[in-house]
C-alpha cells in the first residue's frame, strides 16, 4: 500500500502557518469524508429497510459506490485500490438486486452497524477534538496577548508571574489538544479506507450465507477477490496499529520535555544566543499605526527567505514580502511599554517596521540574523561558514580596555554594524551630494575658475582618486607594519566622541536658548559662511583611539578593525547619527536635530584619511594635536557613512588643496 499522508507531531508545539495550512487540508478531507459517510450510510439503511424496494435500493447503493471516485478528497493518495474495489462491488450489487429481499438482521449486523460505528466514533471524535483544539488555541492567543502587554518598567512581579504561568498552562493545553487532534486526523486516513470496505464485505458475505442461489452467482474468483480485499484491510489495520504506537511514543516524548519550553523568556538571565544565523523564523508582534498617536500590535509569523523578510498570517497558503533586508540596518528600540522591540531601517535611512520578540534570546537572534542577511552572506557558497568566520574574527581581535559599562543603558538606539570583513556587498552608484561654492567669487589669490573646474570634474576625479591622492589608497609598502607598531596594546577605545546636545549647551552656551525652528545660535565657526567648500555627509561615530604613527593608512585600517571587534565582543551596537560638514578649513560634526556643533577638527591637523578597502562605507582619519606638555598626540576617528567613504576622503583632500592654494597666495602677497 502507498504511504499515507500524515501530520508531523513534532510541529504541533510551534504551530506555524505551514502546519496550520496542512491541518486545514486534513480538516477539509475529514469534512468531505463525513459527508460521503453520511450519504453511504443512508444508502445502506435504505437497503436494510426497503425490503420491498430492494432493487431500487441496491441500484442506488451501486451508484453511490461509484461516486467515491468523484469525491474531491484533499488527500486522495492511496485511494486507487479503494476505487477499483468499490467498482467491483458495484457490479456485484447490480447482480444481486433481483435476489433475496429479507436480509434485515444480517444487513443490520454486518453492513449498517460498522459504518454507524465509524461515523459515531471516529468522525465524532475528530469533530470534538477539533472544537477542543480551537478553544485551547484561542486561550493561548489571549494569554500571549496579555503577556505581550506586560509593562517594561515598574513591573508587578506577582502579575508577571501569574501571566507567565497562564501562558505556560495554555501553551501546554494547546500542545496536548493539538497532539490528540493530529493523531486522530492521522488515524482517520487509515480508518476511512477500512470503513469503506468492511461493511461491503459483510454485505457480500450476507448475500452468500442467506441465499441459496448465491452459490451459483459467486464463483471461485469472487471468493479470491473477497479474500484479497480482506487481506488488504488487515494490512491497513496493521499499519494503523503500528503508526498509532509510534505516535503514542512520539507524543510521550514530546510531552515529557522540560517545562521551560512552555515558559516564555525562561533563560532571560543568561540566554544561549546564536549570532551565526543566516535565516530565522517565528512569531513576532508587528506594530501598526491606527491614527496620529495610536498604534496596534498584531501577532504574525515571520520568516526570512534569501534577503527578504516574509510574513504569513494563520490560514494563509504562502507568506508575503514585508521588507528587503539587503544593506538595511537593525536596531533595538524603546517602544512604549513593550519589551524586546527592534526596528529595521532601509538603506536610505527611512524608518521601517517595528517588531516585538517574545524573549530576550529571540530578540537578540532576530537582530543578529537580520544583520547577517543585510551583509548578503546568504549569497556565498557556504553562508553558515562565512557567518561563523566573521564572528570568530571579531572574537579573536584584541579586546581593548574600555570604560563603557553604562553606555548600554543610554537612550541611544542600538545599531548593528557591518563587519569590515564583509566581502559581498552591492555596488553603489549614487552621485555625491551637491558641492556648494559660497561667496559668489573665487578667493583672493586663487585663479578664477580653478576650484569651480575641480568641482565640475568631481566624478572624473573621484574615479581617478587612487592616482591623485596617495593618502586615500596608499601604494604598496615594502613591509606591512605590525599592529603593535601602529597601536599600543591595550589602548582604550572611546565610543562617545560627542556629548548630547543639552550637555553641550550647558557647558558651552550657558543658558542660551535654542531657536525652535532649528536655526543655530552658534557663532563659534563664522568661517563656514566664507568657505569655498561646504560638503555635508550623514555619518555615525563608531569609536576613536590613540595611535603611534600617522605615516601610513594601515593605522586607520587597524583602528577600524579594533573598534568593530570591541563593539562586537562587548555588544555595543548603539550609535548616534550626525552630519559631517567638510569645509575648506575644518571638519564639523553637527547634531541633525539642534544644529549644534558637537566636534570640530582643523583640516591642517588631519594628517591621514582613508576609506576601508572592502567595506566602502567605513571611513577614518588621523588627527595630530598639541599637548600641554609640549608634545603631540595622534588619534584615529572611525565613522560609518550612508554613502561611500571615498567621497568624504575626496572632500577632505579638496579642502586641503584649497588651503595649499591660499597659502601659496599669501606667500606671493608677502613677497
Amino acid at each position: 500500500m502507498p504511504a499515507v499522508d500524515k501530520l508531523l507531531l513534532e510541529e504541533a508545539l510551534q504551530d506555524s502557518p505551514q502546519t496550520r495550512s496542512l491541518l486545514s487540508v486534513f480538516e477539509e478531507d475529514a469534512g468531505t469524508l463525513t459527508d460521503y459517510t453520511n450519504q453511504l450510510l443512508q444508502a445502506m439503511q435504505r437497503v436494510y429497510g426497503a425490503q420491498n424496494e430492494m432493487c431500487l435500493a441496491t441500484q442506488q447503493l451501486s451508484k453511490q459506490l461509484l461516486a467515491y471516485e468523484k469525491q474531491n478528497f484533499a488527500l486522495g493518495k492511496g485511494d486507487e485500490e479503494v476505487i477499483s474495489t468499490l467498482h467491483y462491488f458495484s457490479k456485484v450489487v447490480d447482480e444481486l438486486n433481483v435476489l433475496h429481499t429479507e436480509l434485515a438482521k444480517q444487513l443490520a449486523d454486518t453492513m449498517v452497524l460498522p459504518i454507524i460505528q465509524f461515523r459515531e466514533k471516529d468522525l465524532t471524535e475528530v469533530s470534538t477534538l477539533k472544537d477542543l483544539f480551537g478553544l485551547a488555541s484561542n486561550e493561548h492567543d489571549l494569554s500571549m496577548a496579555k503577556y505581550s502587554r506586560l509593562p517594561k518598567k515598574k513591573e508587578n512581579e506577582k502579575v508577571k508571574t501569574d501571566v507567565v504561568k497562564e501562558v505556560a498552562a495554555t501553551r501546554r493545553k494547546q500542545h496536548l489538544s493539538s497532539l490528540q487532534y493530529y493523531c486522530a486526523l492521522n488515524a482517520l486516513q487509515y480508518r476511512k479506507r477500512v470503513a469503506m470496505m468492511e461493511p461491503m464485505i459483510g454485505f457480500a458475505h450476507g448475500q452468500i450465507n442467506f441465499f441459496k442461489k448465491g452459490a451459483e452467482m459467486f464463483s471461485q474468483n469472487m471468493n479470491s477477490f473477497l479474500s484479497s480485499v480482506a487481506d488488504m484491510v488487515q494490512s491497513i489495520q496493521v499499519e494503523l496499529e503500528a503508526e498509532a504506537e509510534k505516535m503514542q511514543v512520539s507524543q510521550q516524548e514530546l510531552v515529557s520535555v522540560d517545562e521551560s519550553v512552555y515558559t516564555p523568556d525562561s533563560d532571560v538571565a543568561a540566554p544561549q544566543i546564536n549570532r551565526n544565523l543566516i535565516q530565522k523564523a517565528g512569531y513576532l508582534n508587528l506594530r501598526s499605526k491606527t491614527g496620529l498617536v495610536t498604534t496596534t500590535w498584531e501577532r504574525l509569523y515571520f520568516f526570512t527567505q534569501g534577503g527578504n523578510l516574509m510574513c504569513q498570517p494563520r490560514g494563509a497558503v504562502a507568506g508575503g514580502l514585508i521588507q528587503d533586508l539587503d544593506n538595511c540596518s537593525v536596531m533595538a528600540v524603546d517602544c512604549e511599554d513593550r519589551r524586546y522591540c527592534f526596528q529595521i531601517t532601509t538603506p536610505n535611512g527611512k524608518s521601517g517596521i517595528i517588531l516585538q520578540a517574545e524573549s530576550r534570546k529571540e530578540n537578540e537572534e532576530w537582530i543578529s540574523a537580520i544583520n547577517n542577511i543585510s551583509r548578503q552572506i546568504y549569497l556565498t557558497d557556504n553562508p553558515e561558514a562565512v557567518a561563523i568566520k566573521l564572528n570568530q574574527t571579531a572574537l579573536q581581535a584584541v579586546t581593548p580596555i574600555t570604560s563603557f559599562g553604562k553606555k548600554q543603558e543610554s537612550s541611544c538606539p542600538r545599531y548593528y554594524l557591518v563587519s569590515p570583513d564583509r566581502c559581498h556587498q552591492k555596488a553603489k552608484s549614487s552621485v555625491p551630494g551637491v558641492l556648494m561654492l559660497c561667496g559668489g567669487a573665487p578667493a583672493l589669490g586663487v585663479r578664477e575658475g580653478a576650484v569651480e573646474e575641480k568641482v565640475r570634474k568631481w566624478p572624473q576625479n573621484l574615479r581617478n582618486l587612487e592616482l591623485e591622492n596617495d593618502k586615500i589608497v596608499p601604494t604598496a609598502a615594502a613591509r606591512v607594519p605590525d599592529a603593535d607598531e601602529l597601536i599600543a596594546p591595550g589602548t582604550p577605545i572611546q565610543f562617545d566622541i560627542v556629548l548630547p546636545a543639552t550637555e553641550f549647551l550647558d557647558q558651552n552656551r550657558g543658558s542660551r536658548r535654542i531657536n525652535p525652528f532649528g536655526e543655530t545660535e552658534d557663532e563659534t565657526f563664522p568661517e563656514a559662511e566664507d568657505s569655498l567648500l561646504q560638503q555635508m555627509f550623514i555619518v555615525r561615530f563608531l569609536g576613536s583611539m590613540a595611535v603611534k604613527t600617522d605615516n601610513t593608512t594601515k593605522v586607520i585600517y587597524e583602528a577600524m578593525r579594533q573598534v568593530l571587534a570591541a563593539r562586537a565582543i562587548h555588544n555595543i551596537f548603539r550609535t548616534t547619527e550626525s552630519h559631517l560638514l567638510v569645509t575648506s578649513q575644518t571638519l564639523r560634526l553637527i547634531d541633525p536635530q539642534t544644529q549644534v556643533t558637537r566636534a570640530n577638527f582643523e583640516l591642517t591637523s588631519i594628517t591621514q584619511f582613508a576609506a576601508h578597502q572592502e567595506n566602502k562605507r567605513l571611513v577614518g582619519f588621523v588627527v595630530r594635536t598639541s599637548e600641554s606638555t609640549g608634545g603631540e598626540a595622534l588619534s584615529t576617528y572611525v565613522f560609518e557613512s550612508n554613502s561611500e567613504g571615498e567621497k568624504i576622503c575626496y572632500a577632505i583632500n579638496l579642502g586641503k588643496e584649497i588651503i595649499e592654494v591660499q597659502k601659496a597666495h599669501d606667500l606671493v602677497s608677502e613677497c
